[in-house]
């Protein structure tokens, strides 16, 4: 992120919307808006967006397979069978 380039104010912002869309596709990095000199808001287009969701989706997948892991290690698991029959018991199902 470049403090020059890309915090401003609200108000520009509104003035030079499509200086700023233009400058997001470029550089793929967000916007954050200042009001009253206090930043507020961070823009960024939609596909940048998406990244990040797909960043965090990522991450978080990576964390729940550690985790899975060190309860493994750690003996914190449960056989199958008794998996199932908890499953079977809790949901009424039959079989």
């Amino acid at each position: 992120m470049d403090i020059s380039r890309d915090i401003d104010s609200l108000s520009n912002f509104k003035r030079n919307t499509s200086k700023f869309l233009e400058q997001m596709k470029e550089t793929r990095e967000p916007v954050v808006l200042t009001i009253n000199g206090k930043a507020e808001l961070v823009v960024q287009d939609a596909q940048a967006y998406q990244s990040l969701l797909d960043r965090i989706e990522y991450l978080e997948t990576v964390k729940a397979i550690e985790q899975g892991l060190q309860d493994v290690e750690e003996g914190k698991t449960v056989a199958l069978e008794e998996f199932e029959a908890r499953m079977r018991q809790k949901h009424g199902i039959q079989g």
